[in-house]
């Protein structure tokens, strides 16, 4: 059953679900009015971001003014995505707001999908997405009792190994972090079970010496090649070379010519911290994982970012979610089911140039 609410009231909601607890649990819709917004982003950078007056940069431009800024993890209306005359030419895509123009780059396009709670029957885990903007995870301890954890964003996986009461008497679901091996909780409705259909290998039957992948860091560009023909074309963002690496392990991606040898459909990167600090370097559940070098590079789905054409990464290949999905399906080593933590094998050629 679905029940509409006024814009309002949803962003209201909105601010809220920043707690994890208030958000509805019944399945609702924006109440968009045609001409009215057709979308909705979550600020992803840390430091927020600022709205222009035109869809142009201050520094190119010194007669763009700053008419708004907004802070990490705010979700804004959007009337419109466009590509500016103007650029940047490596990513020329805007967003024309209700206050003014903002460029794609620290925007993430989310959605609001509310879920039912289902059964866990895999005791290992079963793989799940989150399908709100975002949501708060919570650990329970014994002496703390429940405590903040992680904010779990649009479009991350993990692992659910069962579902219990949550802190508000609502279902929540009982997440395994792979990396950290420690038990949390989240909202049941905010995550979606992944059905074994959308995890099966596509184009299976072909050879191995007939699928490639060839990375341009000059263009940051990425090509999937099927028996010598395109079948993936888009837009990537690799490692950044002068970035100030933590554990000793270069941050650009590096060149030459590689195999896959281990797909994992959900991984928790960065410094492995249990923390709450939404300013930390943690990364729970980077979906759709295919390691081809062993620093741990890898193509992968990003939810922190939205400004392919440019390097951003630490090493890895950043790319769309849904692209990088359907990449870990097509790549070899064929995709192991769920609850196979990683899949391992000699796999598909990997090309970065």
């Amino acid at each position: 059953m679905k029940s509409s609410i006024s814009r309002r009231e949803f962003l209201k909601l909105s601010g809220l679900a920043l707690g994890g607890l208030a958000l509805s649990r019944q399945p609702f819709d924006l109440g968009l009015k045609p001409g009215e917004a057709s979308g909705l982003v979550r600020v992803t950078n840390i430091n927020g971001i600022q709205i222009y007056d035109q869809p142009e940069y201050p520094r190119y431009n010194d007669q763009v003014k700053v008419v708004a800024t907004r802070s990490r993890d705010q979700l804004l209306y959007v009337h419109e995505k466009f590509q500016a005359e103007t650029g940047p030419d490596f990513n020329p895509m805007w967003y024309r707001l209700d206050e003014g123009y903002a460029h794609t780059a620290y925007l993430q396009p989310v959605e609001t999908r509310l879920n039912q709670a289902v059964d866990i029957h895999n005791e290992d885990g079963e793989l799940f997405e989150v399908t709100v903007p975002l949501t708060q995870s919570y650990r329970l301890t014994r002496t703390e009792g429940w405590q903040k954890l992680y904010r779990l964003y649009y479009g991350s996986t993990h692992w659910v190994t069962g579902v219990e009461e949550g802190p508000d008497g609502a279902q929540w679901y009982r997440i395994l972090d792979e990396l950290l091996k420690i038990e949390y909780y989240v909202l049941a409705s905010h995550l979606r079970k992944i059905p074994e259909s959308e995890l099966t290998p596509i184009s299976p039957r072909v050879a191995a010496h007939n699928k490639r992948v060839e990375v341009s860091i000059a263009e940051q560009r990425l090509w999937a090649y099927e028996e010598g023909a395109v079948v993936l074309d888009t837009k990537i963002s690799t490692g950044i070379p002068y970035l100030q690496s933590t554990n000793g392990i270069p941050t650009h991606t590096p060149k030459g010519q590689f195999r896959v040898f281990s797909k994992m459909p959900v991984r928790h990167m960065g410094d492995g911290q249990i923390t709450s600090d939404i300013a930390a370097y943690e990364l729970p559940g980077v979906p759709w994982v295919s390691y081809f070098h062993e620093w741990g590079v890898a193509f992968h789905g990003t939810w922190w970012h939205d400004n392919f054409g440019n390097d951003m990464s630490r090493g890895c290949v950043n790319m769309r979610t849904d692209e990088a999905k359907w990449l870990y399906r097509w790549l070899l080593p064929e995709t192991a089911p769920p609850p196979r933590v990683h899949t391992p094998g000699l796999g598909t050629l990997v090309v970065v140039f």
